[in-house]
């Protein structure tokens, strides 16, 4: 079998915060309720997406690695990652707020949990009026405060709460403290980790499981980057048929690609696969080796990185272009 364009069944989460955007905004297929994510690309053990269009359809994201090796992944990505995919690719849609939390660095999860750490970055799809993130600190703190304020529920005080609108960017590295807010709908991309310190959690009850959700403070205190920032929204510009940088990390490289008419892409200079997510607009037509894919908004489709060349067409679309 030979590789081409991948789309994967999402994985539909229940999260206590979660509402009907998915299905309702991003036309997601499910009938449960309080649906918070849908996982577009997991490597997640237990949790792995398996591809739905083509010769392919059926492979789990690790069959395919296995299978195919640096073709499907980038040669350098393959010798760095092997078998396992460094990212997870998400659309999530808080109906209230998320826990604040934060995540571990690679070193302190791998030494913890045998996991990647959690690096990520949001892009806003959709706020409601007045929806906020919550993202770092106003107020320097140190561990000891920081234990005082979490027994005394005084913690959201000093956090740093920002208004968010649709295109709005967040990159969150390891150690930074965050939570979605109510009536956000976003694009998240992570590393390949389901590792999350749980700090306070507005002591809500699962109507799942009738109890609160457990707390992970002592393995959050020294975990947490205690200084604050000057600002924590990233700024990039919006130049149609560009890939405009957006977040470039150690981690992954995010670009914006705002699409009227037609775009052509070269990758013969990149050892990586792409993933395009759209997240705004009337959808695109992906053209690889004369084969045409439809990428609808709020679908996600990864590119294998033998593809050289690729040529995307919308009459107005908004893509997010994510590689290694």
């Amino acid at each position: 079998m030979e590789l081409h364009p991948i789309k994967f069944q999402p994985l539909y989460k229940y999260r206590l915060w979660g509402g009907n955007k998915l299905k309702t905004v991003l036309n997601k297929d499910y009938n449960e309720e309080h649906i918070g994510e849908s996982w577009e690309v997991s490597d997640v053990k237990g949790d792995e997406t398996k591809v739905i269009n083509g010769a392919l359809k059926g492979y789990t994201l690790r069959d395919l690695i296995k299978e195919f090796k640096g073709d499907f992944v980038g040669h350098s990505v393959y010798e760095k990652f092997g078998n396992e995919f460094p990212l997870l690719i998400k659309y999530i849609d808080a109906k209230t707020p998320l826990s604040v939390q934060v995540h571990p660095s690679d070193a302190i999860a791998k030494e913890r949990h045998n996991s990647f750490g959690k690096n990520e970055m949001w892009y806003i799809m959709q706020a409601d009026a007045d929806a906020e993130i919550i993202v770092g600190f106003d107020k320097e703190l140190d561990a000891d405060e920081y234990k005082k304020r979490i027994k005394e529920n005084t913690i959201l005080e000093v956090m740093h709460h920002e208004k968010t609108n649709k295109g709005d960017t967040f990159y969150i590295p390891t150690g930074r403290v965050h939570a979605i807010g109510a009536g956000v709908l976003l694009a998240e991309i992570q590393q390949t980790s389901d590792v999350t310190y749980r700090m306070y959690d507005y002591d809500r009850v699962d109507a799942s499981t009738g109890e609160k959700r457990e707390l992970h403070n002592d393995l959050a205190v020294d975990v947490i980057d205690y200084k604050v920032c000057d600002s924590y929204h990233t700024d990039y510009e919006t130049s149609k048929n560009v890939s405009n940088k957006l977040v470039h990390s150690p981690y992954f490289k995010t670009n914006f690609l705002p699409i009227e008419g037609s775009v052509s892409k070269d990758y013969s200079n990149l050892d990586s696969f792409v993933i395009y997510m759209c997240v705004d607009g009337d959808g695109v037509q992906v053209l690889v080796d004369n084969e045409t894919y439809t990428l609808n908004y709020g679908e996600t489709i990864i590119i294998p990185a033998t593809v050289n060349t690729v040529e995307l067409s919308s009459a107005n679309a908004k893509v997010l272009e994510v590689s290694l």
